[in-house]
């Protein structure tokens, strides 16, 4: 089954979806053996990982670099991260064709000038609604396979309020966008109001210490979401952990008083060696 058509199936069904953000293929496959349905690519993550922060500066050939080592490494729907199409509706159609190329389930894409911004960021601009609204149709003509799911995200209630927010919401899902993002609200009440409004499965983004209040999985489904991703806290969590044992390894000259890591065995079992030596016996033993 194509991963597009498994995540169109995860949506007709009832409940909330939640995705872990991915930042490169290992997380990913530890998002997968821990039972989820879905990855969800995070574009900041990414950013990060290449020791830039999240305001725009890779490429869309970088973002496909790393994008193309997540997907491959899951058998899970991957939701990319499109960021602003990188350019005008012209740039966002040669975008989807990639994006879909590589054999992502679906992607949001965001109506910030570029270079964008992290969302919970301060300095956000946005481009007129017209502009975006142009910018989706091209990415839905652009789309080969109809099962491919386009995500729309504003981030007006930055820069301009949530009923603006709202509004650009309604526009775009009139466009056709599968899914409706609004990005950052700022209470739950606000969160609320969102869902009331827009006949659209919606999409939460969870971010401790962000703009918007971290909910659970719970209490999302019950005001209406379809989709939460939770995009920083696995890179964030190995960013501690990393972190944590150079501390010990620069004290001692050695990381043997660092024991919250997993064993030599373990992590050759997560990346799936023994499938790999399975294939070194069939294929290259004469």
């Amino acid at each position: 089954m194509r991963p597009t058509t498994r995540f169109r199936q995860l949506l007709a069904q009832p409940g909330l979806i939640v995705a872990p953000g991915a930042y490169d293929g290992l997380s990913a496959k530890l998002i997968e053996q821990a039972g989820f349905d879905v990855v969800y690519a995070t574009g900041g993550g990414i950013s990060r990982s290449c020791g830039y922060p999240d305001i725009g500066l890779l490429t869309m050939t970088e973002v496909l670099m790393h994008l193309r080592c997540i997907v491959e490494a899951t058998a899970l729907p991957v939701l990319g991260d499109c960021d602003t199409g990188y350019g005008n509706a012209l740039n966002v159609m040669r975008a989807v064709r990639e994006f879909e190329r590589i054999g992502v389930a679906g992607f949001h894409l965001e109506d910030q000038v570029t270079p964008k911004r992290c969302g919970h960021y301060e300095g956000k601009e946005v481009v007129s609604c017209e502009e975006m609204c142009k910018k989706l149709e091209g990415a839905l003509e652009a789309r080969t396979d109809p099962d491919l799911v386009v995500i729309a995200r504003t981030d007006a209630r930055a820069t301009q309020g949530l009923e603006e927010a709202i509004r650009r919401g309604k526009e775009y899902a009139t466009v056709g966008a599968d899914m409706i993002f609004v990005e950052a609200p700022r209470d739950r009440d606000e969160l609320r109001r969102i869902a009331d409004a827009i006949d659209r499965p919606l999409v939460a983004n969870m971010v401790q210490g962000g703009k918007t209040p971290l909910l659970s999985a719970a209490e999302l489904h019950a005001l209406g979401y379809k989709l939460a991703i939770f995009a920083s806290d696995v890179q964030r969590a190995a960013i501690y952990g990393m972190r944590e044992l150079l501390q010990v390894l620069k004290r001692d000259g050695t990381p043997a008083a660092f024991a919250r890591t997993i064993d030599f065995p373990e992590r050759d079992a997560i990346i799936g060696l023994a499938e790999v030596q399975r294939l070194e016996a069939r294929f290259l033993r004469l």
